[in-house]
């Protein structure tokens, strides 16, 4: 080569797999080279194509194939592949272009990091290289490999000793003197390094935007904001790329004073969970050799032209996609795909294995969850599993064969090899798992046996083929005998052959098998002895037949000892033992047979699943299916039986309790339709198997499946408010049919070709539908029996496939878009008219095909929107108007194939796309940048992708059914047309509905440390990463919606409650001759503002929760409480000494004024109590010498006190002239303090003449610049500067000298609730919940050079889980405590930047408390949607499951009988009317079902634990199983009131009059209760008596009656006591056996809650006036205490009776009964 002046390698020829150099030259050796950078030396050959093949293998031995090629049009990805394209681009308008190599062509460096390929793009380590394979046609100088990073633009000594490494001279391009290396030559390095951040601020350029592709790849921390004067700067060649992990966008550029915008700050960071969606540098100027990768395609791009100017997107505008990845399957629905044989039992017994196409699904038998093997890129053809279960093989159908070897317990694939069979159809372990045996048809079709040795997987080594074996015999079973690993067995026509393993050779000998030599076997079973001698000698052969033969083979001796056989008799009985011949008539034919210690199963053609003894006497148990048994299996136990049918149905039979269980059904061909139902979440689908099956959601259990003989089923959908679907034939017909009588309701036939197409309204008024003719028809389905209103002829297009995109109504019902009447158009009516709206040209010219683009599938996005989406033939996605038609954007390149589905959550936030065999998913509110995720699965194309009705799943339908969990939730407050904010407090990743977080990190035994953990999610709506605040719209209950606030919201009062009334007895703390002592508080106060203080120095750490102050030892976690205030506290302060702590409440029914305490903090009493305002106190400071204190009243009141903390006297006060929000004390001046509020700010002097103290005000406006109306926060900082936050995210910087703003920048989305300043760094918090540290160090030389260029740069950037109420930190500001609304303490550490959570509560009202039968742990339940499990002696958040969009209204924990310890389980009821089952000890949901149409009151176990009752808001109880979340038994004797109380116990009186096990009562809220005497096995339910109780002639609870409770007494089966509404306040004690009333306990109040003591006879009622009282029932003595700060709804005594927990909306308060 003259460029390079010495040899090279020319690879050339017309196709590139033909032509190429391999190294090395074989393909079972390895390079073994294991440097990190890979270095190729090439060009490619104009207008040509050239290959890249990579062998890599990664640390577990899995071998990667990475290929970069300009012949790949995007990027792609399996688990075993990586193809990136290659693109060389000569500066040409179009810019995408990829294909041939263009002239002038330059020889290239490419660098590749192998690490960073295998870490980024699939999350695996890598290990070495294994071999390269260079493919035509280019030419290649040299490749090595190195761990060092080489600058190849530099080499030789004079460069050694720069800070990079140079390229050695040997590798290095020569390069003539005068002349640099980048005109000559290109370097590409992938995936690219970070751009540096440059020293100097830099601004935004004013060069013209050109496109650039962006990449996968790592990303940066947050950003800082900079201002600057514009700079010249040019970076590095390499750009770096975000990732996901970062939380949320960076701030807007800030306002004036000067100008401020934006750079980032770039550090190293990986991203292991897979390719992210990215924002870069906003300015740089990029080199001719700089490459850069593409999020929408991931291509690798060389510049050719020696400089480009790249505007890349502003960080500021690119809302990641989060997380990622954004779905996980949760179920499949199918079973088989290439044969229904491969079903196999696991060794312990408790879980089924088994194939649905292209994936491995393992079904827990017990409790129906299933997990998956994915990695199959086509259906797996055979299973086996090891004798531990540690080892799981699988081989892939196809050409070659593809084989899998996993860790079946992590499901993590150890290998994967290529099988020298072409379909392997039968793989069998050895026992002990180190020899696999596979058998199938080679390329000749000739049949093969090899013999795999697999030992060393998972220790470094690698599958080996120890033997390979051709026979001319056929082959339809083999097994590997368990005596001997180097002997097995065979099976096929005509033929038993029994094989060994000898000498690296597979042999074989035939059994004699006399006069059965013609019959066809089809399976084999080896029979162990029944002493369990592993010889040869002990074990014999069982062998089935297609003629109904089962013959029983000596091993030792190969001559068969007995044959039977299975004939089609009517009569019962076995198989008839004498000889049989082949004259007797045909016998069943038996496709498969299992055989254990005992006993023998058949399954045959028949249908039929038969059980015999061994000697085969008489049919111990037979069960009939659908179709014929194509599989059988015996669990190792014995005593379960596995059957499979070839009509797609997986089940089996239980022999000690004679059940068949039925654990999967199936289509039997592609699903070609779907959808969903909302009220009883149910899904229907349509298949080639001329079948309808609905099936339900929860549990992916088919309900009703219709079947259709002479016509195919084509399109389908659900009517939106009756049981009903409707259903489009081949035959042009379209029938409703009835979910609940299970027939057909009308039939309409007024199409004369095959239904396309079948849509309705969202309101159900209206279906349409569409045929292959071309005609539109137009039903009314307001009534039940639904008429056509119209039909149109010849308006869509005829040759439209049935497809879901075929038709699509608008989300508000006005508007029906199709194609048609050609395939080159959209057509877009009015729904109710069919008049013609508009009519969209959708046939432009596709550059690339030559052909006229034509629309395949149509779908509306939210009517808020008007988007109206199609896909096209040239594979984009157009976005129209849908009034209009004009097109808003495009998403070119979705897939290589036309898009037949798509569909937009009703947010608007995810895009699914069904894309051949996968599913893409889109970011659609992004406007640029980040490209799909893609989920891959199925091994045929999908043909339908839609949303569940909640929104919180995806449902994907090709070959099976998929169903995939959204790791991020839709957001419920979108705004359109853009995309929203963050909700309330940008709620980070979040929860999946029912999933489970565990809160170990809580470092309640030790001293706060940072963790490296992002802390917990607890909220329910969209996210970054690290949590968020916000509720999000609450079905069926009355919890507010909260949206993002415009302004930051001060302290509210909470609701206002009826304050602590005097009672006799009535005290807290109680002296020590009370009965109850408080012991924790659970939770803190969200609500106040600043209401936590800590000191770093001393250690003291305070927050308020309600009317208490708790003060907490961070290192034992044990708590003081300091009562006293009257009503909620609003606000802390902590005295610069920590000596001091003063705390303000709000006023109450007992006082006029607001109370403000002064305690003295070491011994936890209040020396002082003072008061002035009227209303709430927002603010406390002190003085920096600690002389005075003071207080600021808000709202109405307008007051600011100043004390003097000697006396505590009021030395002076003031009314101020408008709203103000704080107030804070000059640090280096104690005679100036400020104010700031409503536009402005204002400062305060103190001037002292003698005792007297006076206050001179001096006001300044907030400049009209700024544009803040209300400043909300303050701060000083170095002197003499005032920082203020605003409600609208802006922070201002103001010189306290002069009295004047001189900078503002935008810090926040929301309001600036918190501002905290060292000398250099400040700490802002918003009502958005992020956290941010920025560099103010420069602030005070830009007040004095104006507009000088120094900066503001954004340090570390926190998301949290709520608006920031309150924060304290160190004097650095390098770590510190932080609340939130939400009801969390947060300890952040900026150096870790972590967050770790110390105090979180609920932050909603508390519905339930219940405990554990041991008393070690204790649940709560609230309307936010979570139940909490907790350690009972430390009260520390054990486990979280979390219910999206649902408040959790009741809760039950299993009793102790139920099961295993291990095993306790909770029933949760929700407002939606469902009821969930938790596993404690799994931390997962077991059940969800739906036994009630509205909200659900009460829900309890019964004695056994076997059975759930629960009472719902109508007056309906239901009774259901447990375990199969079956409804058995409804009661309505209650109906049309609230069911408020459901009490189980067991029957101990015997003289009531009825049988049963158990006696139970319900109580509604019409005064009522029944009780009742149950057996539930036996299904027995009896009244045993009915009580109603006198409702008030008035109330005092103002049109709202407190609740009805009832309840068994537990010293005593015959009481039962209740507390209602009634005539007078009364605890009424009723006598079952006596039927009457025995005594009753007067009360003060109206009860809100009851609790008896289940060991001691006290007796605990809540009252609506924060009242506890507690009753000694048998001395009729009574203590009242207080200290809620609202009612007192909930009250339980814990199974010990030691503890009681009480309840005020989300407070929780932990008693501790010392004695009475």
């Amino acid at each position: 080569d003259k460029t390079l002046k010495g040899a090279v390698y020319r690879i050339r020829g017309s196709v590139s797999a033909a032509n190429y150099i391999q190294l090395p030259k074989n393909s079972t050796q390895s390079l073994g080279l294991t440097g990190r950078y890979l270095y190729v030396l090439f060009r490619p050959l104009p207008s040509k194509h050239f290959v890249i093949h990579l062998d890599v293998s990664t640390e577990d031995n899995q071998v990667i194939r990475v290929s970069f090629s300009n012949l790949f049009k995007e990027f792609k990805s399996t688990a075993t592949r990586l193809q990136f394209p290659f693109v060389l681009e000569a500066r040409t308008p179009q810019r995408d272009l990829v294909g041939l190599v263009p002239h002038g062509a330059r020889w290239t460096c490419l660098q590749l990091d192998l690490q960073d390929i295998l870490l980024v793009y699939l999350n695996r380590r890598y290990g070495h290289l294994k071999s390269v394979r260079l493919c035509a046609s280019l030419l290649v100088r040299n490749l090595y490999t190195s761990d060092l990073c080489f600058e190849p633009a530099i080499s030789g000594a004079p460069w050694a000793k720069l800070s990079v490494t140079p390229m050695p001279r040997e590798m290095a391009f020569p390069v003539p003197k005068g002349e640099s290396w980048h005109d000559r030559y290109v370097h590409v390095r992938f995936p690219s390094d970070s751009l540096k951040v440059p020293s100097k601020p830099i601004e935004k350029s004013c060069s013209p935007p050109e496109a650039v592709l962006l990449g996968p790849g790592p990303q940066p921390l947050p950003c800082p904001v900079a201002s600057s004067k514009p700079v010249q700067f040019s970076v590095s060649p390499v750009v770096q790329i975000p990732s996901p992990t970062v939380s949320g966008q960076a701030p807007l550029a800030p306002k004036p004073f000067p100008e401020i915008s934006l750079s980032q700050e770039r550090s190293e960071a990986s991203n292991t969970d897979g390719p992210g969606f990215h924002s870069l540098e906003p300015w740089a100027q990029v080199k001719a050799s700089d490459i850069h990768t593409a999020a929408a395609g991931t291509h690798v791009l060389t510049h050719e032209s020696t400089e480009v100017p790249v505007a890349l997107e502003d960080a500021g505008s690119c809302k990641r996609f989060l997380p990622d990845p954004v779905l996980r399957l949760k179920g499949v629905i199918g079973f088989g795909g290439h044969s229904t044989r491969q079903a196999l039992w696991t060794p312990d017994g408790t879980a089924v294995v088994y194939p649905c196409h292209a994936v491995i699904v393992v079904l827990s038998v017990d409790t129906g969850e299933q997990r998956f093997f994915l990695g199959h890129t086509d259906k797996v053809s055979a299973l086996a599993l090891d004798g531990s279960s540690s080892r799981l093989a699988s081989a892939q159908a196809g050409t070659p064969s593809v084989m899998r070897l996993w860790d079946f317990q992590t499901g993590r694939c150890l290998c994967l090899f290529q099988s020298p069979v072409r379909v392997v159809c039968s793989l069998s372990f050895s026992d002990s798992g180190a020899l696999l045996c596979g058998v199938g048809k080679d390329r000749h079709g000739r049949t093969m046996v090899v013999a795999w040795g697999t030992g060393q997987v998972g220790l470094g080594g690698e599958v080996v083929v120890l033997a390979k074996a051709h026979t001319d015999f056929d082959v339809q079973a083999f097994q590997v005998t368990f005596f001997d690993e180097t002997r097995m067995a065979s099976c096929g026509q005509g033929s038993v052959r029994l094989w060994r393993l000898r000498g690296g050779a597979l042999r074989s000998c035939p059994v004699d098998l006399g006069e059965h030599h013609a019959l066809q076997f089809t399976d084999l079973a080896f029979k162990q002895a029944q002493d369990g001698c592993p010889e040869p000698s002990a074990a014999m052969l069982f062998v089935c037949s297609r003629s109904g033969h089962i013959l029983e083979i000596d091993c030792q001796c190969m001559v068969v000892r007995h044959a039977r056989r299975l004939l089609p008799t009517q009569t019962p009985g076995g198989p008839h033992r004498q000889k049989q011949t082949f004259s007797t008539g045909p016998g069943i034919a038996i496709s498969s047979l299992s055989v254990s210690p005992a006993v023998c199963a058949v399954g045959s053609a028949d249908g039929y699943l038969r059980l015999w003894p061994l000697d085969f006497s008489s049919v111990l148990l037979e069960a009939e299916h659908e179709g014929p048994v194509s599989s059988v299996c015996v669990s190792p136990d014995g005593l379960r039986v596995l059957s499979a049918t070839s009509s797609g149905h997986l089940g089996f039979l239980d022999a000690p309790s004679r059940v068949y269980h039925t654990l999967a059904r199936s289509h039997t061909a592609p699903v070609l339709a779907l959808a969903t139902e909302q009220r009883r979440r149910q899904l229907a689908t349509v298949s080639q198997d001329r079948t309808v099956r609905i099936w339900d959601l929860a549990t992916l259990q088919q309900l009703y499946d219709f079947t259709s003989s002479e016509e195919a089923p084509c399109t389908v959908t659900f009517h939106p408010t009756r049981l009903t679907f409707f259903c489009g034939f081949s035959s042009g017909a379209v029938r409703s049919f009835s979910l609940e009588a299970a027939e057909v309701l009308v039939e309409h036939t007024c199409h004369q070709g095959a239904i396309t197409g079948l849509t309705a309204t969202p309101d159900g008024r209206l279906l349409f539908s569409s045929c292959s003719q071309g005609s539109l028809a137009q039903y009314n389905c307001a009534d039940p029996q639904w008429h056509v209103l119209r039909v149109a002829a010849d308006v869509v297009w005829p040759d439209a496939p049935a497809s879901p995109g075929t038709l699509a109504v608008s989300r508000d019902g006005r508007l029906l878009a199709f194609v048609g009447p050609s395939r080159h158009t959209v057509t877009v009516m009015g729904s109710a008219s069919l008049d013609e709206l508009l009519r969209v040209d959708i046939g432009t010219l596709d550059l690339a095909s030559g052909r006229l683009d034509s629309a395949v599938a149509v779908c509306f996005g939210p009517a808020a929107l008007g988007h109206l989406l199609v896909s096209t033939s040239s594979n984009r996605v157009v976005v129209l108007d849908a009034a209009s038609g004009r097109v808003i954007r495009e998403l070119p390149g979705v897939h290589p194939e036309p898009c037949s589905s798509l569909m937009l959550s009703e947010d608007a936030r995810f895009l699914l796309m069904a894309a051949g065999r996968a599913v893409k998913v889109w970011d659609y509110m992004t406007q640029t940048g980040p490209g799909p995720q893609v989920y891959i699965g199925h091994s045929e194309p999908v043909q339908a992708v839609t949303f569940s009705p909640d929104q919180q799943q995806v449902l994907s339908a090709g070959d099976a059914v998929f169903l995939w969990d959204i790791l991020a939730t839709t957001e419920s407050d979108q705004s359109f047309p853009g995309p929203s904010p963050a909700c309330e407090a940008g709620l980070g990743t979040g929860q999946l509905e029912d999933a489970a977080s565990r809160a170990s990190e809580l470092p309640r035994q030790q001293v706060p440390k940072p963790s490296q953990a992002a802390p917990p999610r607890l909220g329910i709506c969209a996210r970054p990463p690290k949590g968020g605040d916000g509720t999000s719209d609450t079905k069926n209950s009355g919890a507010p919606r909260t949206s993002c606030p415009a302004a930051y919201k001060a302290f509210t009062p909470a609701r206002a409650s009826r304050g602590p009334h005097s009672a006799k007895g009535t005290s807290l703390p109680p002296a020590s001759g009370e009965w109850l002592r408080l012991k924790a508080v659970v939770g803190y106060s969200g609500n106040g503002r600043a209401n936590m203080v800590w000191s770093p120095d001393t250690g003291f750490f305070a927050y308020t929760c309600g009317r208490l102050v708790v003060v907490e030892d961070l290192h034992s976690g044990a708590q003081q409480h300091w009562p006293g205030h009257p009503a909620e506290i609003s606000t802390l302060a902590l005295s610069h000494s920590a000596q001091v702590l003063a705390s303000a409440s709000g006023c109450s029914s007992t006082t006029a004024r607001c109370q403000i305490r002064v305690w003295d903090v070491s011994g936890g009493l209040c020396q002082h109590l003072i008061s002035h305002h009227s209303t709430t106190v927002l603010a406390l400071a002190f003085s920096p010498d600690d002389r005075l204190l003071v207080t600021l009243g808000g709202h109405d009141g307008r007051t600011l006190a100043l004390w003097g903390t000697a006396t505590y006297d009021l030395v002076s006060s003031a009314r101020l002239p408008g709203p103000v929000r704080g107030v804070a004390f000059n640090p280096w001046d104690a005679g100036e303090l400020t104010c700031v509020g409503q536009g402005s700010v204002t400062f305060w002097l103190l001037q002292q003449r003698g005792a007297d103290i006076s206050l001179q005000m001096h006001r300044e406006q907030v400049p009209e610049t700024v544009g803040a109306g209300e400043l909300t926060s303050l701060c000083y900082g170095a002197p003499p500067l005032l920082y203020c936050g605003t409600s609208s995210g802006q922070v201002c910087v103001w010189d306290t000298r002069a009295g004047r703003c001189f900078l503002s920048w935008e810090a926040d989305d929301g309001g600036i609730g918190l501002l905290l300043c060292s000398s250099s760094r400040l700490v802002s918090g918003g009502s958005t919940g992020r956290l941010r540290l920025w560099a103010v160090g420069a602030v005070s030389e830009l007040r004095c050079k104006g507009s000088g260029a120094s900066s503001v740069f954004m340090e570390h950037e926190l998301v949290l889980d709520g608006a920031v109420v309150s924060a304290s930190f160190d004097d650095s500001v390098d770590m510190g405590v932080v609340g939130t609304r939400a009801g969390t303490l947060w300890f952040i550490s900026w150096a870790e930047g972590t967050s770790t959570r110390l105090i979180s509560g609920h932050r909603s009202k508390v519905n339930e408390v219940v405990f554990s039968p041991g008393g070690s742990h204790c649940a709560t339940c609230s309307e936010d949607g979570s139940v909490r499990v907790w350690a009972l002696a430390s009260m520390e958040l054990v486990i979280q499951f979390q219910v999206l969009n649902q408040s959790c209204l009741c809760l039950a924990w299993s009793p102790r009988c139920c099961g295993r310890p291990e095993q306790q389980r909770l029933a949760a009821g929700y407002g939606d009317g469902s009821l969930r089952i938790f596993s404690v000890s799994r931390t997962a949901m077991e059940l969800k079902m739906h036994p009630h149409p509205v909200a659900l009151t009460t829900v309890t176990f019964s004695t056994d634990g076997q059975t759930v009752l629960s009472g719902d808001k109508d007056g309906l109880v239901a009774v259901s199983h447990s375990r199969t979340g079956m409804t058995f038994r409804v009661l309505s004797d209650h109906q049309g009131a609230p069911i408020s109380a459901i009490c189980v116990t067991r029957k101990e009186c015997e003289d009531l009059g009825v049988e049963g096990t158990d006696l139970w009562l319900a109580a509604s809220g019409d005064q009522r209760v029944s009780v009742w005497a149950s057996d539930w096995l036996r299904n027995c339910c009896e009244l045993v008596d009915w009580l109603s109780f006198p409702m008030p002639a008035t109330t005092e609870t103002q049109g709202h009656l407190p609740p009805s409770l009832a309840a068994f007494c537990p010293w005593d089966g015959a009481l039962l006591m209740y507390v209602g509404p009634g005539v007078d306040k009364e605890v009424i004690i009723y006598d079952l056996s006596q039927k009457q009333v025995v005594e009753k306990i007067p009360l003060p109040f109206c009860a809100m809650s009851l609790s008896l003591s289940p060991r001691t006879r006290l007796l605990a009622v809540g009252f609506a006036e924060c009242m506890l009282r507690l009753v000694d029932c048998a001395t009729g003595t009574a203590q009242d205490f207080v200290g809620h700060n609202n009612a007192v709804h909930l009250c339980r005594f814990t199974p010990s009776a030691r503890l009681l927990f009480t309840a005020a909306c989300n407070e929780i308060l932990v008693w501790e009964i010392s004695g009475c």
